[in-house]
């Protein structure tokens, strides 16, 4: 059970994260290698005057916050879906193979483009593979004998990510060009994005969470076992194909802008589980705004760790991450 178990008392505490989430995206605003204050950001839009600020702000800053608020908000939500629907509480959105399928599609991409390849054509590209590869993964999932069970989708992902990985490794070893432009992208950053990679990802994030929303009531049946979702008319295929079709939004689309940004998906459900508890309905909000209040968050710290240069926001998760799996895995007592 979680902490927060009236219906007011969540109501409130989801209001209080959006403040939150809200507060820490204006710090990330305002906040950097140069600092800005609330008047100027106003300025900015009421009276935009082309100086440095100003630009900073509005193709920088805002730009820069937004996608990392959407991104971690993605990975968070799909992160709790997955948890869901494998019954595994250390899965996360990397198990359908996104992260790795998206990096493979890039660096061929690169190698066969070299200069050619854009900004904006390396995210379709990127989207492509996390598609494609959480396609393969759910249809293996399902395939041979007894049908679905989560042990055998966790595996085939775990499978799909480890031969991705390798063809990678191949290529950048036979072309060293594919390394130099696809390194940064490959750490996981919300550096040098603009307005117009908001907007690519925003229709993909919206469709992403209004099925994750869909599907909450579904999701909590599901948990139950196959027999009682069964008995109580839930059609498990439906759900996991549209479960599978959430993930591939939220966290395709996200890695697509921001690279393979890891550990989001599996903090930030835990934590919200222990707040609100195991019911969806709650838990996927409350997971979207934590997810962004932790990325928008990171983002921030990695401006000032080695100041004047930035640390990839997903180096930073990687920091928070690592020792919170760690102690989840040291937890012989933890039940999802």
């Amino acid at each position: 059970m979680g902490v927060l178990q009236s219906r007011n008392a969540r109501l409130w505490g989801l209001l209080g994260g959006l403040v939150l989430l809200l507060a820490v995206m204006l710090m990330s605003i305002l906040l950097g290698l140069q600092n800005f204050n609330f008047s100027m950001l106003l300025d900015t839009y009421q009276a935009f005057n082309g100086s440095t600020e100003h630009m900073i702000i509005r193709d920088t800053r805002v730009p820069r916050t937004l996608i990392g608020a959407m991104v971690g908000a993605g990975l968070a939500a799909s992160g709790a879906v997955m948890q869901a629907i494998t019954r595994n509480p250390l899965a996360s959105p990397s198990i359908f193979g996104i992260n790795s399928g998206a990096v493979l599609c890039i660096v061929i991409a690169i190698a066969v483009l070299g200069g050619g390849l854009t900004m904006s054509g390396m995210i379709w590209i990127a989207f492509a593979g996390a598609a494609l590869t959480a396609l393969l993964v759910f249809v293996l999932g399902f395939s041979g004998p007894g049908g679905f069970a989560p042990v055998k989708l966790t595996l085939a992902g775990s499978a799909i990510a480890a031969f991705s990985a390798s063809i990678t490794s191949g290529i950048i070893l036979i072309d060293k060009q594919s390394l130099d432009q696809a390194m940064f992208w490959m750490i996981g950053s919300v550096v040098n994005r603009s307005i117009e990679h908001v907007t690519a990802m925003l229709p993909y994030f919206a469709a992403g969470m209004v099925v994750a929303l869909l599907l909450a009531r579904a999701l909590n049946v599901a948990m139950l076992g196959d027999d009682v979702s069964k008995g109580l008319g839930i059609s498990l295929l439906l759900v996991r194909a549209g479960a599978c079709v959430s993930v591939v939004l939220l966290a395709g689309s996200g890695v697509a802008v921001a690279g393979p940004i890891a550990f989001v998906g599996i903090v930030v459900p835990h934590l919200c589980r222990s707040l609100v508890g195991h019911d969806h309905r709650w838990l996927i909000p409350y997971c979207a705004i934590g997810g962004g209040i932790l990325l928008v968050s990171g983002d921030l710290v990695s401006r000032f760790i080695i100041m004047p240069k930035e640390v990839p926001v997903g180096v930073a998760m990687a920091l928070i991450g690592v020792p919170f799996l760690i102690y989840i895995v040291r937890r012989k007592s933890y039940v999802l």
